[in-house]
């Protein structure tokens, strides 16, 4: 029986990999307003009350991670000799920022692959993105100094 629910719901619903407006059926994007509910996946309502478990949001890292490695080895094919402290925070800065934002941190980027981890390190504190995420630059920070 569950097979063929399955199969019903996904011809009913359809798979939708991106938010979309289950009023509407338009991808929810910045500016957009919402006349339905925020909805994803086969009908699964985003709402206040019905998100998502934690083993579904573990996956969704663990994928998203996998995504951030490939993007790491593409546009930094250095940062794999790195400790792994600092592998871990370059990773973080990736998974927070995305590549094109962590590429303009050129002076850090830089001193970590020249091995100068207190440059590096300084110039990470040395921006908003700093500012902005508190105390999580200060463990990137420490990361990327103690090695």
């Amino acid at each position: 029986m569950i097979d063929h629910l399955v199969k019903d719901l996904q011809r009913d619903e359809d798979i939708r990999l991106f938010v979309y407006d289950d009023a509407t059926g338009q991808p929810i994007v910045s500016g957009y307003t919402v006349v339905g509910h925020p909805t994803i996946g086969v009908g699964r309502l985003l709402t206040s009350d019905r998100g998502i478990s934690t083993v579904e949001a573990l996956e969704l890292l663990e994928t998203d991670l996998d995504i951030v490695f490939k993007e790491l080895d593409r546009s930094f094919p250095w940062w794999r000799g790195l400790s792994e402290n600092r592998q871990r925070a370059l990773a973080n800065m990736a998974f927070n920022l995305g590549i094109p934002r962590l590429s303009k941190f050129q002076n850090m980027l830089a001193a970590l692959k020249r091995g100068d981890y207190q440059l590096a390190a300084d110039e990470a504190m040395n921006s908003r993105w700093a500012k902005q995420v508190g105390a999580r630059a200060e463990r990137i920070r420490d990361l990327i100094k103690e090695g």
